[in-house]
């Protein structure tokens, strides 16, 4: 009787393995190699996050979020690995390109939720000197100014915030409301605020 060729191949590939050593992964002892574009867990680069709100803002599952802590005065970028999906959005419409990236930690596995499941970056809040609110992070409106180049002058919470980095900006004066003319422009203003202003200047309410 014929034997059919498949047949043959199982009873080959049969053979092999009673003479062949089991395969066993050694994790977590040892890794096993892993390609560069594997999509691990996220990590900050904190010297360049500006704490925009571009990664929260495109993040499917609301991993990511922007706290204010008026306390401290800084603005939180929060990662909460435990939604992450690991899609990668965040790393893709990073405002300044590269202040996340994902690494090729895989190792996720936890027993419990606690402090050290999240990752924050801290930045110094710019705050409305007529509202009081956070609008954006010092850092991120130094970016802003230094991007938009010879436009900064156009927007006085830009120009402020650069040459308060230099150190060549006057102290805040006190707190002038909108009344009178031309007395609430020059300061760090939230849109908010300085829309009112402007409308106050030009309509005179």
């Amino acid at each position: 009787m014929k034997i059919p060729l498949p047949k043959l191949r199982e009873l080959g590939e049969a053979i092999r393995s009673l003479f062949s050593p089991p395969f066993t992964s050694k994790f977590p002892a040892a890794v096993d190699a892993i390609h560069p574009n594997f999509r691990g867990m996220l990590k900050f680069r904190e010297e360049k996050c500006i704490c925009c709100g571009a990664c929260a803002n495109v993040c499917p599952t609301n991993a990511r979020e922007i706290v204010v802590d008026r306390e401290r005065g800084v603005l939180r970028n929060i990662h909460h690995a435990e939604r992450c999906i690991y899609c990668g959005q965040c790393v893709r419409y990073c405002t300044v390109g590269d202040a996340i990236y994902q690494s090729t930690e895989f190792d996720t596995a936890r027993t419990e939720r606690s402090e050290d499941w999240e990752t924050a970056v801290e930045k110094p809040a710019a705050l409305c000197e007529m509202c009081g609110a956070s609008f954006a992070s010092t850092e991120h409106l130094v970016y802003l100014a230094h991007k938009v180049g010879d436009l900064v002058s156009a927007n006085p919470s830009l120009f402020i915030a650069k040459y308060e980095t230099l150190g060549v900006s006057a102290p805040p004066g006190p707190d002038v409301g909108i009344e009178p003319y031309r007395s609430g422009t020059m300061r760090i203003l939230c849109p908010e605020c300085r829309r009112r202003v402007y409308l106050a200047e030009q309509w005179g309410h």
